[in-house]
């Protein structure tokens, strides 16, 4: 590569090789003039104002690819299905993703390329929702240009990796509710639950088709979970009963019905009295006081990836103790905080 330097009053009719960027702090910071710009007389005083006495034109040698084209490239090896890509510009593509879902990155490979010199892969992290047009990562380079040679690396890498960056569709589930407890069945207290478990739904995109009630009665839990898996629901949440106290039944009436336990506890505050089984493809989830009243809890951590027919096991949810203690802050701002990260 060589740079001639030009003054800008001799740059009339020369084309820029690179946007140039003009900053005004707190209020722009962007393009002005993009690569392929002509320069016109019209230019001489914003170029000026922008604190430019001259302009540099690139000259290119072979095996050397220009910021944009390489940016183009280097984003369109790495997205995955359902995501879009910006227009190239000061070097950067954003992608976006095209539908409401989950967003899956590998981290693993995410650090493979940012191991190669000069190549920048900036993403949000894996498992999170995010809605159409939303970025979900950056990709840039960090000189104007850059050898073929780095291109090609990520190229190679993306091509290894289909499942590098993309974004699950997190379809409607049917979900069958179990309200537990002898305190709500004989009417001694208001249920607050269903209505908590309800709206949760509404916000993941489910549907809550049935809700039962129940005593802490094993027998009639069990009944209750079993009639609404023959329904053909989805997903089951039993709310309650999720202690180790004697008189808390809701644990063992899942394990009655036959299904399949992944885990009773999880590595999350809230919700570590959380309890997630399999009754044939059906997910039962057992869920413990703390969704009635905390905003945030496990639920939102796992709900979303079951939502996209994932079907988890052991390791997943021991996974979830890094990054999953809530702060509890006085204004909830998830999910641009730490929790589930």
């Amino acid at each position: 590569m060589s740079i001639r330097k030009v003054r800008v009053e001799d740059a009339v009719g020369m084309v820029l090789m690179h946007d140039m960027t003009k900053i005004v702090p707190g209020e722009y910071k962007g393009p002005v003039f993009k690569k392929g710009h002509i320069v016109c007389e019209e230019d001489i005083p914003c170029l000026k104002d922008m604190g430019k006495e001259h302009i540099f034109l690139i000259e290119l040698t072979e095996g050397q690819v220009h910021e944009n084209a390489a940016v183009d490239r280097m984003a369109k090896a790495v997205a995955g299905a359902n995501l879009v890509l910006t227009d190239p510009a000061e070097g950067r593509v954003n992608i976006k993703t095209a539908i409401n879902g989950l967003l899956k990155v590998n981290r693993d490979v995410v650090d493979a390329v940012n191991c190669i010199e000069h190549a920048v892969l900036s993403t949000l992290h894996s498992n999170r929702v995010v809605k159409a047009g939303d970025i979900v990562a950056g990709v840039k380079i960090v000189p104007l240009v850059v050898d073929e040679t780095t291109v090609i690396e990520v190229e190679t890498i993306g091509r290894s990796h289909s499942g590098l960056l993309h974004v699950l569709p997190m379809t409607e589930k049917k979900v069958g509710v179990v309200i537990t407890g002898n305190e709500v069945y004989y009417g001694r207290i208001e249920d607050k639950y269903a209505p908590v478990i309800a709206k949760k739904m509404n916000l993941y995109g489910a549907k809550v088709t049935d809700t039962i009630f129940q005593p802490d009665d094993q027998e009639k839990i069990v009944g209750a979970i079993t009639e609404l898996k023959n329904k053909g629901v989805d997903i089951v949440i039993a709310t309650g009963g999720m202690s180790v106290d004697p008189d808390d039944v809701t644990a063992a009436a899942i394990r009655a019905t036959g299904a399949k336990v992944v885990t009773y506890g999880s590595p999350v505050l809230p919700g570590a009295m959380f309890m997630l089984a399999y009754l044939g493809e059906t997910a039962v989830i057992g869920m413990p006081a703390c969704g009635m009243y905390s905003k945030i809890t496990v639920l939102d951590l796992v709900l979303p990836r079951i939502l996209t027919g994932e079907k988890l096991v052991k390791s997943d949810i021991a996974k979830l103790g890094y990054g999953g203690l809530c702060e509890m802050c006085s204004e909830c701002r998830y999910p641009q905080c730490s929790f589930g990260k």
